[in-house]
């Protein structure tokens, strides 16, 4: 602001009068303009100084409008942002909350940030827009917490669960949590169809390379195996991909690299419409010997086929549920309606309560 309200400076009074010719010096004190007295000369600076004072605020106060995230300069940047910059803005005590979503699940997304929200681990989110429309809606209200690894995939419409769309989107998940691991970062995966009723962070007990839980209805004893499931008729456990916990170690890297070889194994076509569950169970089955892995409680951590469906269990198992994941449902309009039905779609009432507000 100095440099706006730096004035040409005045002239002396004295050098004036001093320039002027001896008659009309003589007669300076009853022809000289008004502004040259000492009334006059005081307004003059007053209104220099208003002027100074107002301009460079109305000029700073442009620079910050808010149609500047929707400007050329301010898109081009967002473009230009990489996973390194976004994962060193959010990280809060070497911890990354990360999601991957698409622009038709913007909804979803704003309803599991509530939740977050109040759990009070909203600052360490980062999404991984998966199209340049979410990357600019989330950075123009929440800037720095949205990132979009290149290239974009196709992602205008809500891919349902076996789509080569739905395909093509998760499976760039391991490579994106992989650069995250390989920057030296702890990371929580979370699907945006999950509602947070507590804290997960309580749950990471140990020094474990990788967290995650079950995908199996089958009621658990609530003192079960933290041990990787056994594998299920397909040769394979049924771990959900929807909520894993990674922390930097050569275990949970390795799981990551045998996950992507695994998807490039499993090609999604007409015939096998593969998701990219199968090849993360895959590669916990064929590292299990190598890596230190986690399987979290059923109780806090139950799939969709168990909470949704068993209403003996839930009633046994209240107050001890974490992460409700609305999973064993397709669509985007049943699952919001399931949400709605249980309480759990928080947008219509709390959209204050998420740092992106009602979208």
């Amino acid at each position: 602001m100095p440099q706006f309200l730096h004035q040409r400076p005045l002239h002396n009074p004295l050098s004036v009068r001093d320039q002027l010719s001896p008659r009309s010096s003589a007669n300076s004190h009853r022809h000289i303009p008004i502004f040259f007295n000492r009334t006059g000369l005081l307004a003059l600076l007053s209104l220099l100084l208003i002027l100074g004072f107002f301009f460079p605020w109305a000029r700073t106060s442009s620079v910050f409008s808010p149609s500047e995230s929707s400007s050329s300069s301010s898109l081009s940047k967002w473009r230009r942002y990489t996973l390194p910059e976004a994962a060193s803005f959010v990280a809060k005590n070497g911890t990354i909350i990360v999601c991957a979503v698409s622009h038709p699940w913007l909804p979803f997304l704003n309803n599991w940030l509530i939740s977050v929200s109040r759990q009070k681990h909203q600052d360490k989110v980062l999404v991984i827009a998966e199209d340049y429309a979410t990357l600019f809606k989330v950075n123009g209200r929440w800037p720095g917490h949205a990132v979009l690894v290149p290239p974009a995939p196709d992602s205008q419409t809500a891919h349902d669960f076996g789509s080569q769309g739905f395909f093509n989107f998760t499976s760039r998940r391991p490579r994106h949590l992989l650069q995250i691991l390989e920057l030296g970062y702890n990371v929580m995966y979370n699907d945006v169809d999950m509602v947070w009723l507590g804290d997960p962070f309580a749950y990471l007990e140990g020094s474990h390379d990788v967290y995650f839980m079950d995908d199996m209805a089958e009621i658990k004893p609530l003192d079960h195996s933290h041990d990787l499931p056994p594998p299920g008729k397909k040769g394979r456990p049924y771990v959900c991909s929807c909520m894993i916990f990674l922390r930097p170690t050569n275990g949970a890297k390795l799981v990551m690299k045998k996950w992507i070889e695994e998807l490039q194994a499993q090609p999604w076509s007409k015939a096998m419409k593969a998701s990219d569950q199968p090849a993360f169970n895959w590669a916990l089955n064929k590292t299990a010997g190598q890596v230190d892995l986690y399987l979290l409680p059923q109780a806090a951590f139950p799939t969709g086929g168990l909470y949704f469906t068993n209403k003996t269990w839930v009633e046994e198992t209240k107050g001890k549920h974490i992460i409700i994941h609305n999973n064993y449902i397709r669509g985007f309009d049943n699952k919001m309606k399931r949400f709605r039905d249980y309480g759990l779609w928080l947008v219509d009432n709390h959209a204050n309560e998420s740092p992106l507000g009602k979208l």
